[in-house]
């Protein structure tokens, strides 16, 4: 059949050879190591015992026996499991004892296609070698020994697999028993030149194709170029002129012109083409600094925005704190588990770090923009008028030195006007009409460089009149800024006068509500931990802490010495029905700004 080149015949066929004795081939069998079958694959002896095979004195070969290392060879997977008898032509092949454990093999090399082929009978010639080991695949070569062993290259690497299912089998040729007839195969890996050589060709060829791929890949995954910027002529520069005023091509065209003038399309013929689109890409300034001061007011309002949401939170944090702290009074708290009273406390604990947390963050808040608005503070008069003065001064140089530059442009082109007329003259009469045109074009020019050099002339003047008038505002700023000085001074020594007379009955008259210095201390600490709580505290909640640095404070004493200290503790009402509750809060810096 076709398939016969690939895969075994497993096939228990009967040889019809006489068999006289059938004891005497069970007991054969026996001292092998195999169980006794029949030529028709049937058991001889049902009751036999695997055991018996160990009576010979050889123990079998165990593949995990110390000093081998080495593994069995795996069964291919289109094998059976138990293996059976197979018959040949010219020969028979007996399985071994199943019990066995499989032969051992050596470690296989790499594209390995040749095996070496042991344990053949001393009359096997290379015809019988080739028909036992066809069935396993095509066989390109076999190299014989005069020593009973061989080596056979297949085709193919899975040919190696079903060879090495051989292994272990006894080969008998015909029907004979003579010792030079029989003998048992042992297959194992063969290392060739041939095989490594072959195997080394395609990893070579594997590499390549994976280099290949990987290259389609990057180039598939590359991003496309850009495109090439178009070279310098006029119609080309009229239409990127036409970009440049249009806000959503500007890019695209101002990349265009940045290209010709690095390649050095600038010359004296295209000066006045790149002067106008320069100019058009300077009015494209204003629209993106408006665009600045639109994305900073959004960012404004959305800082506002996150600054209210954060108080909203914190005001949140702030009653689930009170919750946990009025749960945590004995009224409510000998009502709850112990189990109960540790979830409590633990989120309390978790509440209070994070909204102290939320509470330093939006402290930060405040306190950068109170030292933006310190930055952004109205400077003086006499300085503003400096600093207007000081630009007035710049954009006055300014518009000299473009009233210079628009003159030399003028004597530019007049030059230019005066050599056209000359080359007029001499060239032919196919140039008049462009020269007529250039004639125009720079007629034109010169009129619209006039018109605003006038313009620059009447700003300047203006400019100028404006100088004047500050100069004059300054000076009567000067004077007057004297004259206050003057007044200021006799003030003073009015009141110093008069201070000296009121001091002694001041002195009698002030009386200080802190009576010691140990009120004072209290006053100082009591301060301090109201300003690091900005929404206040009861009074139990400031004797607590007071107590942790002196026992023998009690409630009473804190709460007549804060009554008594009006503009420095202000006592306010917070929350609804059952949970209001007093608190104190810190107004010392509004009771400054009262005193």
């Amino acid at each position: 059949s076709a398939d016969g080149g690939r895969n075994l015949s497993l096939e228990s066929v009967p040889m019809g050879l006489p068999m006289s004795d059938p004891s005497a081939w069970s007991t054969a069998m026996n001292n092998l190591g195999m169980a006794p079958m029949g030529m028709t694959g049937q058991p001889l002896l049902p009751d036999f015992d695997p055991a018996l095979g160990m009576m010979t004195g050889i123990p079998p070969i165990n593949p995990m026996m110390p000093g081998l290392g080495i593994v069995p060879p795996p069964i291919p997977p289109d094998m059976p499991a138990a293996k059976e008898i197979i018959h040949c032509k010219s020969c028979t092949l007996f399985p071994p004892n199943p019990h066995l454990p499989p032969p051992a093999t050596r470690e296989r090399p790499p594209g390995c296609k040749t095996v070496f082929v042991g344990g053949l009978p001393e009359n096997g010639t290379e015809q019988i070698i080739t028909e036992v080991f066809e069935q396993c695949g095509e066989v390109i070569a076999i190299r014989k020994s005069k020593k009973n062993f061989c080596h056979i290259r297949f085709a193919e690497e899975f040919m190696v697999d079903k060879a090495l299912y051989l292994s272990g089998y006894r080969i008998r040729l015909g029907s004979s028993t003579d010792k030079k007839d029989t003998g048992r195969l042992h297959v194992d890996f063969a290392q060739a030149r041939d095989d490594l050589y072959e195997w080394e060709c395609k990893q070579r060829m594997l590499a390549r194709e994976e280099r290949h791929r990987r290259r389609l890949e990057e180039e598939r995954f590359r991003p496309p170029s850009p495109p090439p910027v178009v070279h310098y002529s006029d119609h080309e520069c009229s239409i990127v002129a036409e970009k440049l005023k249009d806000d959503t091509k500007f890019l695209e065209a101002i990349q265009t012109l940045l290209t010709w003038i690095e390649r050095g399309e600038v010359n004296r013929r295209t000066a006045n083409n790149f002067y106008s689109m320069i100019q058009s890409a300077n009015s494209h300034i204003r629209r993106l600094v408006n665009e600045k001061a639109a994305h900073e007011k959004e960012m404004e309002e959305a800082k506002e925005k996150f600054k209210l949401a954060l108080s909203g939170i914190l005001v949140q944090f702030e009653q689930i704190v009170a919750v946990y702290h009025s749960a945590s009074k004995q009224k409510a708290w000998d009502h709850f588990t112990k189990a109960q009273r540790k979830n409590i406390s633990v989120w309390c604990k978790q509440a209070e770090e994070i909204r102290n947390i939320h509470n330093d963050e939006l402290m930060g808040i405040r306190r950068e923009e109170e030292m933006e608005m310190s930055d952004e503070e109205i400077e003086d008069p006499s300085e503003m008028k400096e600093t207007e003065e000081s630009a007035l001064v710049s954009q006055v140089e300014a518009l000299k030195e473009e009233n210079d530059s628009l003159r030399w442009q003028l004597d530019a082109y007049r030059n230019e006007v005066e050599l056209l007329k000359q080359e007029q003259g001499k060239a032919s009469r196919d140039e008049d009409t462009t020269k007529e045109q250039q004639m125009k074009l720079l007629q034109q020019a010169l009129q619209g460089m006039q018109k605003h050099l006038l313009k620059v002339q009447e700003e300047y003047k203006k400019r100028e009149a404006e100088l004047e008038k500050v100069r004059e505002d300054k000076l009567k700023i000067e004077a007057l800024l004297e004259n206050l000085k003057e007044q200021e001074s006799g003030t003073s020594r009015v009141c110093a006068c008069s201070q000296e007379k009121e001091g002694p009955v001041e002195k009698t008259s002030s009386n200080s509500p802190v009576k010691s210095e140990r009120e004072v201390l209290l006053v100082g600490i009591i301060s301090t931990f109201l300003h690091v709580h900005p929404f206040g505290a009861s009074i139990e909640y400031i004797c607590s802490y007071l107590q942790r640095l002196d026992s023998k404070i009690c409630t009473a004493e804190v709460e007549v010495l804060m009554t008594r200290l009006q503009n420095t503790f202000r006592q306010e009402l917070s929350g609804v029905g059952a949970s209001l509750e007093k608190r104190w809060k810190f107004c010392g810096f509004d009771g400054l700004k009262m005193t």
